[in-house]
């Protein structure tokens, strides 16, 4: 079920036209996308296929799923990245961005202070400038890809 108003659901009827920032890897039940408006490079995010608004919705299968990709995802970006560690996150409040998501977020070891923890969305308000073009999501896109090879579900 897709709903009109919902961002991701727009997404996922263009599924099969869709670039590698927005489908990096997919699942029956999630599809990996590079968040827009970032700066930082790498930062993921995790979608349901299906609409849902609340963690409380998901299926089992779609729950079961979520752990193994929310570590997997982590560990590509450790790889890719050399990040310390990964942020993961999950609000799915703003207009048009209900439907649940996950963010995974590398943190840097040089990440300043001011955007560890809740902070590191400042990194999504910063000017068009320094913020991650559609063509670097796309080559991450497909190196995550390339570093998913291995998990059996990944597509």
């Amino acid at each position: 079920m897709t709903t009109p108003d919902c961002y991701t659901c727009s997404k996922e009827a263009e599924f099969d036209n869709l670039p590698p920032s927005e489908c990096m890897v997919y699942d029956q039940h999630w599809r990996v996308a590079h968040a827009f408006n970032t700066t930082v490079p790498g930062w993921l995010v995790l979608l349901p296929r299906c609409h849902v608004t609340a963690v409380h919705d998901l299926t089992n299968d779609e729950a079961t799923a979520l752990g193994v990709w929310q570590v997997e995802l982590s560990r590509a970006l450790r790889s890719m990245t050399g990040c310390a560690k990964t942020y993961i996150v999950q609000f799915a409040e703003a207009e048009g961005f209900a439907h649940v998501h996950f963010h995974i977020v590398p943190r840097m070891a040089d990440l300043q202070p001011e955007h560890r923890g809740p902070g590191i969305f400042e990194l999504l308000r910063r000017p068009e400038q320094e913020r991650v073009t559609a063509d670097q999501a796309d080559h991450i896109g497909l190196s995550l890809r390339a570093q998913l090879h291995a998990y059996p579900n990944a597509r």
